[in-house]
């Protein structure tokens, strides 16, 4: 068994209008929503990555930074995933080691991959957009992430930072 944690960025700050939109930050409130989402995947139960997968683009690393739990991780920055297709997301997932894996991407991509991956969509008025900060988990039956035809997972959770304390 598998799990894969599935992260958009938390929320970001548009007020910088000369920035491109790879260096956008993170604006107060996707600080403290990452900071959230850290809290949440420590306290539930095998949640904590050993590999993390993220978009190198500053807000998904600042979201990254936010979680505090990365510390051992085997952590990888990557291009790939800058506003990646949902096969494209797949095709960096491959690459993945250990059995839990956190992946911090940008929509439509990370929204078309978790409900690709999924056998049932979650009943959460929330999932089909995907909103910042949104995290699905799922576990998959699998051996290995280089699995050519990866079978849909079981979901575990999802939730959005608002829902958080």
């Amino acid at each position: 068994m598998h799990r894969l944690i599935l992260m958009r960025h938390a929320k970001s700050d548009w007020s910088h209008t000369g920035l491109r939109d790879f260096d956008r930050p993170l604006n107060a409130r996707g600080q403290q929503a990452a900071k959230r989402l850290g809290r949440w995947l420590g306290e539930t139960p095998d949640c904590l990555p050993d590999t993390v997968l993220c978009s190198s683009a500053r807000r998904t690393r600042e979201t990254l930074a936010g979680l505090s739990l990365a510390e051992g991780a085997d952590v990888r920055l990557t291009d790939a995933l800058y506003h990646a297709t949902a096969d494209q997301m797949r095709h960096v997932l491959r690459q993945a080691t250990g059995t839990r894996v956190l992946m911090i991407g940008h929509n439509p991509g990370i929204a078309d991959l978790a409900r690709r991956i999924v056998v049932a969509p979650p009943e959460h008025p929330r999932f089909d957009d995907y909103p910042t900060g949104a995290t699905l988990v799922v576990d998959l039956e699998i051996t290995g992430w280089h699995a050519p035809d990866m079978r849909p997972g079981k979901v575990v959770d999802f939730v959005v930072p608002r829902e958080l304390p």
